[in-house]
């Protein structure tokens, strides 16, 4: 049995039938999701109240919009961090978290890129067969990362204006000067909304694969681990050697990468 899984289903006479438990998603991509999630939740919340305040405090002493400030600042340093460290592990992780996983470079990535849009569009009854994110997936979040790219970016910037620090100054001060202040303020903003919504179709997405693969989806955001035929799992890292110009040394990689922990 390949390295990167355990079987679970050793007396079957067809290998190919077997059942194996994969260490897909690896701590980093896991600490990482989660950084995501718990940072743009309280980003898009203080973020609004920033933008409209809500909250009538009573006290001359309550400090609200500090205190607001204070969180949301602080959540975005927790974002670009988490961006950081999934963007590093692109080009350190296993073959699910590679940034190849991302790009439909291989015939079987742009097989699974129009069995996803058939999936979704209502042609095709089942998803297709994928133990990492399908293609289609993987370059919605290549969007949504450059999505949080750019909030970090504005964020930086709007941070700089209140701040004046000569160091963030020299890192993003001239970018107002090319980008009206006001025009990355309301870009910052807006963004907001698009990022909501692709969370709220994100669960949806996740629970419904989920139910119709029945695969530890949504079990393995925590654990790291899904369940997948051992054929699947031989096809799809065939597929990364065959079909990439990767060399010997990241092949290894691949493998040594996904070793059940």
């Amino acid at each position: 049995m390949h390295q990167a899984a355990i079987s679970l289903t050793n007396g079957k006479t067809n290998p190919n039938d077997d059942v194996v438990r994969i260490y897909v998603w690896q701590l980093p991509v896991r600490l990482a999701h989660w950084g995501f999630v718990i940072s743009l939740i309280c980003l898009a919340f203080t973020g609004y109240y920033i933008h409209n305040p809500f909250i009538v405090a009573f006290s001359h002493t309550a400090w609200v919009m500090a205190t607001i400030r204070f969180i949301h600042i602080f959540s975005g340093w927790v974002l670009l961090a988490s961006l950081i460290v999934r963007i590093y592990w692109m080009f350190q992780g296993n073959i699910w978290a590679h940034w190849r996983a991302f790009i439909p470079l291989t015939a079987r990535q742009r097989k699974s890129l129009r069995g996803a849009f058939q999936y979704y569009t209502f042609q095709r009854g089942e998803p297709f067969p994928q133990i990492g994110h399908n293609t289609l997936a993987a370059l919605t979040y290549l969007g949504v990362f450059a999505i949080l790219a750019w909030e970090c970016l504005t964020g930086l910037v709007l941070f700089s204006q209140v701040l004046h620090s000569s160091m963030l100054n020299a890192l993003v001060g001239w970018i107002p000067r090319i980008i009206d202040i006001q025009t990355l303020r309301m870009s910052h903003y807006l963004f907001m909304f698009i990022l909501m919504g692709f969370g709220i179709h994100h669960v949806y997405s996740a629970i419904l694969v989920a139910r119709e693969e029945r695969n530890a989806l949504m079990e393995s955001i925590y654990t790291g681990y899904k369940f997948a035929p051992a054929a699947l799992l031989d096809e799809e890292i065939q597929a990364v050697k065959h079909g990439s110009q990767a060399s010997e040394a990241a092949h290894a990689a691949v493998v040594h990468a996904s070793k059940v922990r």
